[in-house]
């Protein structure tokens, strides 16, 4: 129970990595608010998990004090925040369009910013915190037809690190977490479009994914909540500024 008596806000937390991450946290201890837009799916992890539901669409800038206003009454000060919220899209850079452009970059990387800027200034006044991005291997390396999204993703790893400057003496640790491929429906949803452009079956799209790392093999949304989790533990706070990669040693830095 190492995160005993801590609150986390999980983005993105009905679904996929979301939602390991908020079962880890919950499993030692914290008390935990899972926010997107899916509400059957919030409502089901924080009934599993003993914790708070909050609707929330994290591009909606209107939205946002609201949801802090409710943040705020329904489970107080936040001293952990996972920036997990997120979306892939695909298409070659000189067909990606200024609105595909703008939501990918809204929600990977402007999004997470807000966020930080509401929430971390108080876990500076508290003197401990802990906030991880979840990014990607994305932002530590280059995909081909996927540039709006790895921009996205250097994106929250250059604010990670920044932000990691500016708060290093505080109490409060920054880093980001670089998953490659990962068993969620977003990778469900890879599989899909590379078996219909290319006339592979699933198993076979699947198998090529598999085959871009060193280990052969797609992760496990728990492997990456348990980085997560070590990552918020009193031990970890010499952790700082790190992107720490988690992806079958596709990519070694």
């Amino acid at each position: 129970m190492a995160l005993q008596g801590r609150v986390a806000l999980v983005t993105g937390g009905g679904r996929g990595i979301g939602r390991a991450v908020a079962r880890r946290l919950a499993a030692e201890g914290a008390r935990v608010v899972v926010s997107g837009r899916g509400v059957a799916e919030l409502e089901a992890t924080a009934v599993e998990i003993r914790g708070i539901a909050l609707p929330f669409d994290v591009a909606d800038r209107a939205a946002l004090a609201p949801f802090l206003a409710a943040l705020a009454r329904q489970a107080g000060p936040i001293d952990i925040l996972v920036n997990n919220a997120g979306i892939a899209e695909s298409s070659p850079f000189d067909r990606t369009d200024d609105a595909r452009w703008d939501r990918i970059l809204e929600v990977n990387a402007t999004a997470p910013f807000r966020l930080c800027r509401a929430l971390v200034p108080g876990m500076i006044a508290r003197g401990w915190g802990r906030v991880v991005m979840m990014a990607s291997n994305a932002g530590i390396s280059g995909y081909a037809y996927t540039s709006a999204y790895c921009a996205s993703k250097h994106a929250m790893v250059g604010l990670m690190r920044a932000m990691a400057a500016e708060v290093a003496k505080t109490g409060v640790t920054v880093n980001a977490v670089c998953p490659g491929w990962v068993a969620t429906d977003m990778v469900d949803q890879t599989v899909a479009r590379i078996a219909d452009k290319t006339g592979r079956s699933t198993d076979q799209a699947r198998d090529a994914l598999a085959s871009m790392t060193p280990q052969g093999r797609i992760l496990e949304a728990t492997e990456v909540a348990h980085v997560v989790a070590m990552l918020c533990h009193e031990d970890a706070r010499g952790l700082h500024g790190q992107a720490v990669v988690i992806d079958g040693g596709a990519v070694m830095k």
